[in-house]
């Protein structure tokens, strides 16, 4: 069993930054590979990026690369998502998962966060 803890949502202007944790306790985190989703109202839940368990590999999906940049830190059980650049069309709940592999969809993944609002406005 994996617990995730998303934190560093909230409101920013365009243009702006954030970055979004994803604390994670139970089993060997540093064995298991992350991923960042995010859904907007009425949209269904769309990847964002991944990462795997060694910080080796990463992926993202084209409307966040070159802004969005993940990054793990294993000593600390934690997942960041640093946010750049922000657009609007970037609003939405974030959710971090782990999964045994870093792809893009979500039902390879075993355990998700609880959801964290980004929403990027003026």
């Amino acid at each position: 069993q994996v617990h995730l803890v998303e934190s560093g949502g909230g409101l920013v202007q365009p243009g702006g930054s954030l970055r979004l944790s994803c604390a994670a306790s139970g089993r060997t985190f540093s064995n298991t590979a992350m991923g960042w989703f995010r859904q907007a109202p009425g949209k269904e839940r769309e990847f964002v990026t991944t990462i795997s368990w060694s910080g080796g590999f990463t992926f993202y999906a084209d409307s966040v690369k070159g802004r969005f940049t993940i990054s793990r830190d294993n000593a600390k059980n934690t997942v960041y998502l640093q946010m750049n650049n922000l657009k609007p069309e970037d609003t939405a709940v974030y959710y971090c998962a782990a999964g045994r592999n870093p792809v893009v969809t979500s039902r390879e993944y075993d355990y998700w966060g609880q959801g964290t609002q980004v929403t990027v406005s003026s």
